[in-house]
């Protein structure tokens, strides 16, 4: 007999939801085929089977929560071996006052896609799906706004809260933990009935537990410089041009990508982390992108950008930042990085600063291109100007070292030819 265990599909990976079953008792894997979706905090993970055998028991239920990383979810017989009773994975116990959490089935069943009523599948992400099941909402009455039209987590909440009945502010908490829930919030100053609560994601925790430890634990400061970059939005103009005919767009931000590379490259001491054992200098500089998903925000890395063309991190970009949001990233496209850029420029912010994503040594964040007066030899002018601000951690990055690196990244950025040589 072979058990399967709950993958650690990331370092930090502690626990996950079991979103969907590929397989039933009774079928015969072979090492290869995908028996399980497994969602984590970043991403939707196919799992493979590493043994052959026949299932003989699904020990966690499709759609469980908190599963913890080696617990066994299935059981194998091995091909010609005899199936003993499989222990099960033991639910959690109510505490007093509290229902008795619902028991996983043996076998859950695999429920076919739904579709509309022309046959048309519905396409949802498998946690609209679960939201959906939990709240009794048909999936085939929302129109999503994922993309493609893909349902997703918010389209589900809100056919819930349209379709639920008004609650009384008055009604009595269902149990135990809704009541502790609501004297909490009370002792905030947060009246019961003047909210909705939504229960925080696996994602929610991690970026808060990460963005706490961060800006408690590394001391931290920012630089601020501001670009000129008219010349950067003409050459951008003229690359665009020449890659219109392989459907290839350059954007700002590829620029920024590709300037910052070679920054570190120029100023290795800021392509650093900081460990008790030393400074990790780092070879390449691997630009992590932050992209802001459904549910938080997940930052997708260009490796070895100092290597790559504005046409190939324009590609690179691109792809990550949709698989991003499809949650389709495998774990090894967006753990590590040796420096990130998080831009808002397009939301119109002028300017802001990022809290450090550990264990790198510094993070740049960039504002919008906004037409502003400057003056250039004595005389008053427009220009197009772009802040961008550098985190760093002081414990790697000293105070000289940004900013020799700001102003690396500001000659680039401003003449754009100099990344070519």
């Amino acid at each position: 007999m072979t058990d399967i265990l709950m993958p650690a599909l990331s370092p930090t990976m502690e626990e996950g939801v079991l979103a969907k079953w590929h397989v039933k008792v009774g079928d015969v894997v072979k090492a290869g085929d995908v028996i399980a979706e497994i969602e984590t905090d970043k991403a939707t993970m196919e799992v493979e089977a590493v043994d052959e055998g026949e299932v003989t028991d699904i020990l966690v239920a499709e759609g469980s929560e908190g599963v913890k990383v080696n617990t066994p979810i299935a059981r194998l017989k091995d091909e010609g071996g005899a199936a003993a009773p499989a222990p099960r994975a033991e639910a959690p116990k109510a505490e007093p006052g509290e229902a008795e959490p619902p028991k996983a089935a043996a076998a859950p069943k695999a429920s076919p896609a739904p579709t509309k009523a022309d046959g048309e599948r519905v396409f949802a992400s498998p946690l609209a799906r679960r939201i959906a099941a939990q709240n009794g909402v048909d999936l085939k009455s929302i129109k999503g706004t994922g993309p493609h039209g893909r349902i997703v987590k918010r389209d589900v909440e809100g056919a819930a809260r349209g379709s639920a009945a008004p609650a009384s502010t008055g009604a009595a908490p269902a149990s135990a933990g809704e009541a502790r829930k609501v004297q909490s919030l009370a002792q905030m100053g947060i009246p019961d009935g003047s909210y909705d609560l939504v229960p925080l994601d696996g994602m929610r925790k991690a970026i808060a537990r990460r963005m706490t430890d961060s800006f408690r634990d590394v001391p931290h400061f920012p630089l601020e410089i501001d670009c000129e970059i008219d010349g950067l939005l003409a050459a951008r103009a003229r690359v665009n041009a020449l890659l219109e005919k392989d459907g290839i767009k350059v954007s700002v931000n590829d620029f920024v990508i590709k300037a910052s590379a070679m920054a570190l490259k120029a100023v290795p001491e800021a392509n650093a982390s900081y460990s008790p054992e030393g400074l990790a200098m780092h070879h390449n500089a691997d630009v992590a992108m932050a992209v802001a998903i459904e549910g938080g925000l997940i930052t997708p890395i260009i490796r070895k950008a100092e290597t790559k063309s504005l046409r190939e991190i324009a590609a690179e970009s691109k792809d990550l930042a949709k698989r991003a949001r499809d949650r389709k990233l495998k774990p090894e496209e967006f753990q590590g990085g040796t420096f990130s850029v998080s831009n808002l420029g397009m939301f119109g912010i002028k300017s802001f600063a990022s809290i450090i994503n550990e264990p790198q040594g510094a993070i740049m964040s960039v504002g919008a291109g906004e037409q502003r007066p400057v003056v250039k030899n004595g005389q008053l002018a427009i220009a197009t100007v772009m802040s961008v601000t550098l985190t760093c951690d002081h414990r790697v990055v000293d105070g000289a070292t940004g900013a020799k690196f700001l102003q690396v990244f500001k000659a680039m950025i401003e003449d754009p030819v100099t990344m070519l040589a």
